[in-house]
């Protein structure tokens, strides 16, 4: 075990000194593009002032003939894109696959200098983090980095969900983790086929009447994810580090995208996947607060004073806990409206 007077050393000779906390930038949506298809990088100049962070792809979705042409092309996006303030990520193929290692390697050594985030698939323990935690300082020092790459893991195995708090204490590099749950129900073996939400069949159903048995029942659909994503949630806070949920398969069912992203930020992640450009805006809209929810919060803030003890309001009690609660909305209200000036509007900021 690593001493812990030694966790924020560089562990490599000349790499940059590890963050000591994560900063919070806005990251609602993490929107995928693939980098070797020349259609998509073009209409990136559009792409990039509209999104929290852009993210080019270089594991699933990208076939094995493309493998080194996206490698490419993340280089060449790194190079000549204009990205703002917008955040640049990467997600590389998996560590135990031929194109791992020379994804990282590629990244850091090419663009480092323009990377924000390495989003890891299918890590499964801290092992996992360990071997990139290394790799990267030394990769960083190689390429004369100042500052330290940090590192994001997708939950895509049940080994993977069992390790989750060890996973996330794993490297002071530790950005964030993303719930993967196509990998992640395959892994399982649960029976669905859909890329994330609901399914019809994972259901409550209300008890009979009485004296008719034979009646009609109400059903109601459950979350299949509601676990896995509250103990990644807890695991993340717990260890200082930000909560995603990850892709939404089904494009044209945009009510119940919403529906999953908001389950996901009621819990407390910090944004989503977008696949497509349609969820870019259900992103946006889900992981900012309401105006009215903002609005209220801070007249609970307001009306507490110096925020101890409890008062009545409007009918409901408000005390200590209530000042707690409202002001996670409003700092996160605040940090959006300084990226967003829709929202400070809407915030009146």
């Amino acid at each position: 075990m690593r001493n812990p007077k030694d966790f924020f050393r560089p562990l490599a000779i000349g790499a940059p000194e590890p963050l000591r906390e994560i900063p919070f930038r806005p990251s609602r949506m993490i929107h995928f593009f693939p980098p070797s298809n020349p259609k998509m990088v073009g209409k990136l100049p559009e792409i990039v002032p509209t999104v929290d962070v852009i993210l080019g792809n270089l594991e699933d979705g990208v076939p094995a003939a493309d493998k080194e042409a996206a490698r490419a092309g993340l280089v060449e996006v790194g190079r000549t894109v204009d990205m703002g303030a917008t955040q640049f990520w990467t997600r590389v193929n998996s560590l135990d696959s031929p194109w791992g290692l020379d994804d990282i390697v590629t990244a850091v050594t090419e663009i480092g200098d323009r990377l924000d985030v390495i989003m890891i698939p299918k890590v499964e323990g801290p092992e996992d983090i360990h071997y990139v935690d290394r790799l990267l300082a030394q990769l960083e020092a190689k390429a004369g980095l100042t500052e330290p790459l940090l590192v994001h893991a997708i939950l895509e195995t049940a080994k993977g969900v069992a390790n989750v708090e060890e996973i996330c204490a794993a490297s002071p590099r530790m950005q964030g983790l993303s719930l993967g749950p196509a990998d992640l129900a395959a892994n399982r073996r649960m029976k669905t086929t859909r890329v994330g939400g609901g399914h019809p069949d994972y259901l409550v159903r209300e008890d009979p009447v009485a004296d008719d048995p034979e009646a009609a029942r109400a059903t109601y659909q459950q979350d299949l994810w509601h676990y896995t994503l509250a103990r990644m949630v807890d695991a993340c806070v717990a260890n200082g580090i930000l909560p995603y949920y990850g892709p939404f398969g089904d494009i044209k069912d945009t009510v119940a995208c919403e529906d999953q992203f908001r389950n996901a930020y009621l819990l407390g992640c910090v944004g989503a996947w977008s696949l497509h450009p349609v969820q870019i805006d259900i992103a946006r809209r889900v992981f900012s607060p309401r105006p009215a929810d903002v609005a209220q919060a801070m007249r609970v803030i307001e009306a507490m004073g110096d925020g101890t003890g409890a008062i009545m309001l409007d009918g409901k009690m408000e005390d200590d806990a209530s000042v707690k609660q409202c002001k996670v909305v409003v700092e996160l209200a605040r940090q959006l409206a300084a990226r967003d000036p829709e929202l400070a509007a809407a915030y009146g900021f």
